[in-house]
């Protein structure tokens, strides 16, 4: 009973599949429903299931969008936006202009290059498009180039003033001014209280703004000072004992973190999440960091790429030291995540921020992270990979998985053949479809609880 388009259809060459294309795209305006594209799928089951997915994406589908629509319009000006890491973002201030149903008056420049690329300058007459009929995209200029000076890109961030560089082999330019950079330092904040990181209920992104401007957080380690400020607190509008109270709770809750959402939480380029709990698998001490950081920055400088020495086997060189140094345990840290940490800890402000939150010896911050422990002792799922899907209710999704990780299995984020267990908690939806289609074994939450329970 559920219908389906008279557009669906089978093919056997290629040269039919486009032919069939430019029919739906010629159809397109008169459908009763709006849509941007034509996916073409592998018709047969069992080859799905062979070719599998990667990521969140099927390797047995292939989306072929249709071109987006166009229109001009003037760039009025170009805007430099700083985000949490320092990279200063260009965004153009259009006329507005109606593109594919909605109007448009901000487009990204993405970098100076793109800038460059395009020639464009404030007052220019471009052409707009939405790129997969969603983002905003500026694809031409119309305005010969004579007629105006070139856009200068600043060599300096609009929010703090500190020089604005691109690191060699790099198109992105960044403020060098890390945490005393007021764009930096609210976003950086914001980041430190994310689901992701130390997940602080009631400190959004406007109250953030609201304490910082009033002088009350200017680093992390403030955060767990606002105890202290209860009182201003509630002479704000909008304030209540209730949600004072509940706040500081939740500030309290959070003051012996988990080390790797600790260090996630801190925004230190290159290091994500995942990085962060594989770094702290091969510390367990947080503290261990900034010496460990300090330990590179001087390997580096002692042992320079020699001359002669052929790229690759430079490049393996350096690897090796770093997962030598900050003893890891599995793929996927290189340099680029040794020289961040080094760069980081270089700087004093930074530094200072570090033993301010976390302290070089136990008490002395303001919060006292755990040690991070992996358990290797066996367990039901030892070496089995497992799924977590729908709304979990005892825990988040981060802490299920961190809980499978410690009982020795590898926690993924997507359903494949090779899936041992699916943990499906209420709203499961197409990871259980496709599980019982695999003939994975899936159990509920209290399941799940039985099995960690059992490991001890």
């Amino acid at each position: 009973g559920v219908p389906v388009s008279p557009l669906f259809a089978r093919f056997d060459d290629a040269a039919a599949i486009l032919a069939h294309y430019e029919t739906i795209a010629a159809a397109r305006p008169d459908l009763p429903y709006e849509i941007d594209g034509v996916v073409y799928k592998v018709d047969r089951l069992d080859y799905q299931q062979r070719l599998g997915f990667v990521a969140k994406a099927p390797r047995w589908a292939l989306a072929h969008k249709f071109p987006a629509e166009q229109a001009e319009t003037t760039l009025e000006s170009i805007d430099i936006q700083v985000g949490r890491t320092g990279k200063l973002t260009p965004v153009g201030r259009l006329a507005p202009v109606l593109v594919g149903g909605v109007t448009v008056t901000n487009v990204t420049l993405h970098n100076r290059d793109e800038i460059a690329r395009l020639g464009v300058r404030p007052g220019d007459r471009v052409v707009v498009q939405r790129a997969g009929d969603v983002i905003p995209q500026l694809v031409d200029n119309l305005t010969p180039e004579a007629e105006r000076e070139a856009f200068h890109f600043p060599d300096h961030c609009p929010e703090c003033g500190s020089e604005a560089v691109a690191e060699e082999g790099e198109v992105d330019v960044r403020c060098t001014g890390g945490l005393i950079c007021p764009a930096q330092r609210t976003e950086r904040l914001k980041h430190f209280v994310s689901r992701g990181a130390l997940d602080i209920d009631g400190l959004g992104e406007k109250t953030i703004d609201q304490f910082f401007a009033l002088g009350w957080l200017e680093s992390p380690a403030d955060i767990f000072r606002l105890k202290q400020r209860r009182a201003d607190i509630l002479a704000l509008d909008g304030w209540k004992e209730r949600s004072v109270d509940n706040l500081l709770e939740s500030v309290e809750a959070r003051r012996e973190p988990d080390a790797a959402r600790l260090l996630f939480g801190l925004g230190i380029r290159h290091v994500g999440a995942v990085t962060a709990r594989d770094l702290m698998k091969g510390l367990g001490d947080i503290r261990l960091l900034p010496g460990k950081a300090a330990e590179f920055r001087t390997y580096c400088v002692e042992h320079p790429r020699a001359e002669g020495e052929k790229e690759s086997p430079f490049n393996t060189r350096m690897v090796e030291a770093v997962k030598r140094i900050f003893e890891v345990r599995t793929d996927g840290i290189g340099t680029a995540v040794g020289h961040a940490l080094a760069d980081f800890f270089h700087e004093e402000h930074n530094r200072s921020v570090w033993n301010d939150l976390i302290g070089e010896a136990p008490g002395e911050g303001v919060v006292e992270p755990q040690r991070y422990e992996v358990e290797t002792r066996d367990s039901p799922v030892s070496g089995k990979t497992v799924v977590f899907t729908g709304k979990l209710e005892t825990m988040s999704r981060d802490e299920a998985k961190a809980q499978a990780e410690r009982l020795g299995a590898k926690a993924s984020g997507s359903v494949s053949a090779k899936t041992d267990l699916l943990v499906a908690g209420p709203g499961a939806g197409s990871k259980l479809e496709k599980a019982a289609e695999l003939g994975i074994e899936v159990v509920d939450e209290a399941g799940w609880a039985e099995i960690v329970k059992a490991a001890g």
